[in-house]
């Protein structure tokens, strides 16, 4: 790689909605990603591992549908409730 060679991530500095030319997918991760070993839900976005891992190929419906879930999650897991099961 060249020392000068542009970012492929260019939003910050253009306002690009796009990432190597593909449209950018909107995601809830918070850059702290830790999972709960009982519940394999990241404490700092509140996806499962599946979820995680599936992101990218998900419709945008798919990752509507989890992240209209997100804010139950979160009042769920802050509270020491048991997660559902999202699996």
């Amino acid at each position: 790689f060249e020392k000068d060679a542009e970012p492929m991530a260019s939003a910050n500095s253009t306002g690009s909605d796009t990432i190597a030319g593909l449209p950018r997918i909107q995601s809830p991760c918070v850059s702290v990603c830790l999972v709960d070993p009982a519940t394999r839900q990241c404490t700092g976005c509140y996806r499962t591992l599946k979820e995680i891992a599936r992101w990218s190929r998900f419709t945008a419906e798919e990752r509507a549908g989890v992240m209209n879930e997100l804010p139950a999650r979160k009042v769920q897991f802050t509270e020491g409730a048991s997660a559902p099961d999202v699996s």
